[in-house]
């Protein structure tokens, strides 16, 4: 069992547990492996388990077996994140403004090239990381992100995506979702995802909630990138929870075709209806109808029409809509929370924030390059949740270590 020891600790004999044990804790960009067999890998592994030196060294499977066990039992990882993020909550390092957030994908334990086909997959024996696979298929964050299913599926970490979001080439992976405050750069929450948007959309919401709940912060702004901004987010973050979104709306409504796009048409809220460039209007609704009509299956969005007679005579109609009949316009019923976002997107505050989300980004540097973290040590969700969790804290605690003066 090797001892992450960094290089200008060896005098000093500082390290921590290799991360096959309880997670990767080196803090070195090229750690160094010693083997308990050296002169002082022992008595280092004795003081880490608060034992004597004439006590027995414990075998690895009793590490595992705890961790497997009681560490997840009891929620511990989760109990010592919290810790340390009550700690920086106290010294005054978490001020509440604003919150940044985003996902970075981390290779899972699990050979791009040792893959197989989904459907009719059967395991040859049920691993942990096989039975808490099954216990996730329901789950938001992994089996149940998105209605498409994978094509291939690892036979060692099933719960983990075969993605090409890295470009060079596809690997299996999970997602580690940052919520960051933007004061210091302190990490108020972590979350293991499948590496998909609407896996880490949903992780994000969620996070806000439990910060919300178990510390009582509450942010003013919420920044992020254009993966947060679709209707449904936007409306939950002002309708919701009143929070200013900080986030470039996600608008796909300019048509390409030289033809009116949306931006074009200028919507009328007192009497409910659009007016197109040539001073048509295009309602909802024309008639008040003796049978009620079932609901339509999309409640999101509202669809405006303009009528036939309107759009036949209109000179506009070549730059309208010269395929079809009529024109009509899609409104979504979250569309108030997107003007807020396009507001706030021509405003300095929104540019500050633009700038100050990049420590999101350096905090995932910061855990692949110094925490050496490019890749997990352990499979399954709850082993990806057991080493992000883990790499959170430490960052945490190097930040507060940094911010906060020495005891005299």
């Amino acid at each position: 069992m090797p001892v992450f020891i960094d290089d200008a600790d060896v005098h000093g004999f500082k390290g921590c547990v290799d991360p096959h044990i309880v997670g990767h804790g080196s803090s070195s960009e090229s750690p160094v492996r010693w083997s308990y067999d050296g002169p002082r890998g022992p008595a280092r592994l004795l003081h880490l388990c608060r034992l004597d030196l004439a006590d027995r060294v414990p075998d690895h499977s009793t590490f595992s077996k705890n961790r497997h066990g009681r560490f997840r039992d009891s929620d511990l990882f989760r109990h010592l994140f919290e810790l340390v993020l009550s700690r920086c909550i106290r010294e005054g390092l978490v001020g509440g403004e604003a919150f940044g957030v985003d996902a970075s994908i981390i290779p899972a334990d699990a050979k791009r090239l040792n893959k197989v086909e989904a459907e009719g997959w059967t395991p040859e024996r049920i691993s942990r990381a096989t039975e808490e696979y099954f216990e996730t298929l329901d789950d938001a964050a992994f089996g149940a992100a998105t209605p498409v299913k994978p094509k291939v599926l690892s036979p060692v970490d099933p719960a983990a995506r075969f993605t090409g979001a890295k470009k060079a080439y596809s690997i299996f992976a999970y997602s580690t979702n940052y919520l960051v405050d933007l004061e210091n750069a302190i990490i108020v929450d972590v979350e293991p995802t499948a590496p998909i948007r609407q896996a880490e959309v949903s992780a994000a919401l969620d996070m806000v909630d439990r910060v919300q709940e178990i510390f009582g912060i509450y942010p003013e702004k919420f920044v992020g990138d254009g993966a947060y901004g679709n209707a449904e987010t936007l409306g939950w973050l002002v309708h919701e929870k009143g929070i200013e979104p900080h986030v470039p709306v996600l608008d796909k409504s300019v048509r390409q075709d030289g033809t009116f796009s949306r931006p074009d048409f200028k919507f009328d809220p007192e009497n409910d209806r659009y007016l197109c460039p040539g001073g048509n209007e295009l309602l909802s609704s024309r008639r008040a109808f003796q049978t009620i009509r079932t609901e339509p299956e999309d409640t999101e969005t509202v669809r405006y029409r303009a009528a036939k007679p309107d759009c036949a005579v209109c000179q506009l109609k070549a730059q309208c809509c010269p395929n079809t009949a009529t024109r009509h316009i899609t409104r979504s019923v979250h569309e108030g929370a997107r003007e807020l976002a396009r507001e706030i997107a021509k405003t300095d505050a929104f540019v500050a924030t633009r700038h100050a989300r990049r420590k999101v980004e350096m905090l995932f540097a910061h855990l692949k390059k110094i925490l050496g973290l490019t890749r997990l040590r352990l499979r399954g969700p709850n082993g990806a949740r057991d080493e992000f969790t883990l790499a959170a804290t430490a960052q945490n605690l190097r930040k507060m270590a940094k911010r906060l003066p020495m005891a005299a």
